[in-house]
């Protein structure tokens, strides 16, 4: 599904992660609720949750290249 490599499979589950949170935040302003699921992981660390945003965007990058190989 998302290659064979390691790169592969953490680039897959990375966009998978930033996907549910996505839809979890756009759940979140109908409840009138805070779900971000990385804010709550990784607490009142902005610089954290910066990164892991970072290595989402990194891994739907790195999903989107290897579709286009194929």
């Amino acid at each position: 599904m998302f290659g064979k490599s390691f790169m592969g499979l953490a680039a897959g589950v990375l966009t998978i992660v930033g996907a549910l949170n996505w839809g979890l935040i756009g759940v979140g302003v109908f409840l009138n609720r805070d779900l971000n699921v990385v804010r709550m992981i990784v607490g009142s660390m902005p610089a954290a949750e910066a990164i892991v945003y970072i290595l989402v965007g990194l891994g739907a990058i790195w999903v989107i290249f290897e579709s286009m190989r194929r």
